[in-house]
This record gives structure tokens, sequence and C-alpha cells, in this order.
């Protein structure tokens, strides 16, 4: 007697890394991962570590990134949140004003990691950071909603500020 090929079956679960990009501040390191639709997000935060996964994207993928960060930070004082888009990390770094030139303890080169150019900041040379980013993300993550709750842009609907391009132009000849 023998036993048939598919007695058991085996069902092979694909864990693949998210899509992330980071970006650092005076007060803590910022990080973005970029998963639509988002489900069953956990997010754990330790002393030199970050441990993220969540199901998400169109596939329903499981998702998994561990990273060993360059610094120490304050896990009780490191939040997430998620959107329809994207988690959103922020690491309170254990030693504010400590630049990290880099997320990972190690220089290897994650294909899944970028530095987030439109957030990036030489904030070294700012003495004058009004709002410290951590309490900006803070209040950014507590009136988070939909589009009635973007903030406003300064000018925007001010119709009396005229534009250097909008004066009347001379006639030609």
């Amino acid at each position: 007697m023998h036993e048939p090929a598919n007695r058991y079956k085996l069902v092979a679960t694909v864990t693949q890394p998210a899509t992330a990009k980071w970006y650092d501040r005076r007060e803590a390191v910022f990080i973005e991962f970029c998963i639509e639709d988002s489900k069953d997000v956990q997010v754990k935060f330790d002393k030199t570590k970050l441990d993220f996964s969540c199901v998400g994207g169109t596939d329903n993928m499981k998702h998994h990134n561990e990273v060993e960060l360059f610094e120490s930070i304050d896990p009780n004082e490191s939040k997430h949140k998620r959107t329809d888009r994207s988690v959103f990390c922020c690491l309170r770094k254990a030693e504010p004003g400590k630049s990290w030139p880099r997320l990972t303890k190690e220089k290897t080169k994650l294909n899944w990691l970028s530095v987030d150019f439109n957030n990036w900041k030489d904030w070294e040379d700012d003495s004058d950071e009004e709002l410290s980013s951590f309490d900006r993300f803070s209040e950014m993550m507590n009136n988070m909603g939909g589009e009635d709750d973007l903030p406003d842009v300064d000018g925007a609907d001010d119709e009396e500020s005229a534009d250097s391009d909008d004066e009347k132009m001379p006639d030609l000849e």
C-alpha cells in the first residue's frame, strides 16, 4: 500500500516587507509604511527595535518589517496611526537633538526603505523650531479625519494678495 501524493496539502504563507519611507527630526524619527487598506495592524516599539506587521493591499498580502534602530527610542512615548493609505509611526528619540544619519543600526541598504525627501529637513541648523515635530505629529494625529479637516493654507483663499505674476503685462509692440 502506498500513500497518495496529495494526502497532505502544503499551504505557503508568503510574507513580504511593506514599502516604507522615513525622516529625522530633533525629537523623533517618523516612518510611514505605505500599505493601503491595512488590517490586523501590529506595531511593537522596543528600545532598539521596531516590529511592524499587517495584512493589506489589493491582494491582502501579509507584510512584516523588523528594524534594528540606529539609536534608542522611548517605546512608551512612541505612537502609530493607521489611515486608509498607510500607517504612520512616530518613534520618540531617547536622546532628543541627536541626528540619525540612517534609520537602521547596520549600514545595509534595505530595498523596501527609502528617505522621505518631501519631509526631510536639516533641523540641526534650525535653532528656533517653534513647536516640536513630535507635538505637531500628535496634533495632526488627533485632528486627522476627512477632507473637511484639511489645514488652512496661508493665502489660499485670500483674493486681495497679489502675486508678482498677477500684475498687468505691458502691451506688445
